[in-house]
């Protein structure tokens, strides 16, 4: 079993012990739906039900870890345990009654310490899960497999935060990008330079030459520029190796149901690409 050291060990039994061994391939984070300390998600467990996950997290900033990582828990319905031994690691985050408030920077910082734990100890790769089984990171209604009659957990305004700031954290801080202070901020985001490659040829854009007059940017500036920002566009192209397999998802879901239709969110990306490449083009010409 392995044990979290960054959690308050509150062992379940005879769960902990007589629950069959799994390979973490997954982690799943869900909301509670009530304001409840770790220790009162842990008697929950203990006393009301025989279901569990491994971790809760609260308000206040405890983690409280129930079950190892290795073992099976109950919280993920088709992901607790395959078949092939593999089954997804579960925290259960304190919410509002009706799961609808966002995580507070506390319970952030524990889903993003936590989440490069697994990375670490289970090789949990650096993704969203594309699929039900795929390895990677994920929320409780990503996958319809992962819950036994369909659920809206952990919330609109949670999975915002995932999608947007847990897991492009786990992501920096797993690969040493932790977000830096000073002019690096402004440069463009790993999601508008993705945006900016998918959409647009780089032939078509331009920057100032000397003159004032504009000019194309041409494969001399971007070795230019590479060399003087190498790490950071290094750690960039990892956490686009990361996000990416999750694009056409997210864009098929908006199309389907997110109340755009496709040319609207084709509009939107090349919008949000032209955005990102002027900003790219600005930076560029403030390095010669």
């Amino acid at each position: 079993m392995a044990w979290y050291p960054g959690a308050v060990k509150m062992e379940l039994q005879p769960e902990s012990d007589s629950q069959p061994a799994i390979r973490p391939t997954q982690f799943i984070v869900h909301s509670i739906v009530a304001p409840w300390t770790a220790r009162r998600t842990y008697e929950y467990w203990r006393d009301s039900t025989n279901l569990e996950s491994h971790f809760a997290v609260d308000y206040a900033g405890t983690v409280a870890q129930f079950i190892g990582t290795e073992t099976r828990a109950d919280a993920n319905a088709g992901a607790n345990r395959r078949p092939d031994g593999t089954g997804a690691v579960s925290a259960e985050t304190a919410s509002n009654t009706s799961a609808s408030d966002p995580w507070n920077d506390k319970q952030i910082e524990d889903l993003i310490a936590l989440g490069v734990w697994l990375h670490q100890r289970h090789g949990i790769p650096l993704r969203i899960c594309r699929s039900h089984d795929d390895p990677g990171y994920g929320y409780h209604r990503l996958h319809r497999a992962w819950s036994t009659s369909g659920t809206a957990c952990p919330g609109d305004a949670r999975v915002r935060q995932f999608r947007e700031v847990v897991f492009p954290g786990i992501v920096a801080r797993a690969t040493g990008n932790a977000t830096t202070t000073g002019e690096e901020e402004n440069m463009p985001s790993p999601e508008e330079i993705a945006a900016a490659v998918w959409r647009h040829p780089i032939e078509n854009q331009f920057r100032k030459d000397a003159q004032g007059q504009p000019r194309r940017i041409a494969a001399e500036d971007f070795l230019e520029y590479g060399d003087s920002h190498h790490d950071q566009l290094v750690a960039m192209l990892q956490q686009l190796t990361a996000q990416g397999a999750a694009r056409d998802a997210v864009l098929a879901r908006l199309a389907e149901g997110g109340g755009l239709d496709a040319a609207e969110i084709q509009a939107a990306a090349e919008a949000g690409a032209q955005a990102a490449l002027d900003r790219l083009g600005d930076a560029l010409t403030k390095e010669s």
